[in-house]
């Protein structure tokens, strides 16, 4: 199974800037009037991923904006993280015997228990 392969994105802060639309609205819970009169939470959307952040830690644009650029660039190197391919393990030869092995011990310990004999007797 291939993964299906897509171009890496950039996490360089000025390409960003071009990618991402960015938005600004009220935010809302605890922080007073000034809180609620101004557009201080911040929504980015980059547009080649389709990953969406959003920002209102501050009554501050300016912060909230740097901190949402910070939260994408994150999420973007998620994204852009290759894992490496699994390769499956292989029981060897003797864990293999071992087993088996186990495994007719029980079934003879077994049919010692309930009187049935082995029919090559």
């Amino acid at each position: 199974m291939t993964p299906t392969h897509r171009p890496p994105y950039s996490t360089d802060r000025a390409v960003l800037e071009r990618e991402v639309v960015v938005e600004t609205f009220r935010s809302g819970g605890p922080g007073g009037q000034h809180r609620n009169v101004t557009d201080s939470a911040v929504r980015l959307l980059h547009v080649p991923s389709g990953v969406r952040v959003l920002a209102a830690d501050s009554r501050s644009q300016h912060r909230n904006r740097e901190a949402a650029f910070l939260r994408l660039i994150e999420r973007l190197r998620a994204l852009n993280r290759v894992p490496r391919p699994r390769v499956p393990t292989r029981r060897s030869k003797q864990a293999v015997e071992r087993r088996l092995a186990e495994k007719k011990r029980r079934q003879a310990a077994k049919r010692l228990r309930t009187g049935v004999r082995n029919r090559d007797e």
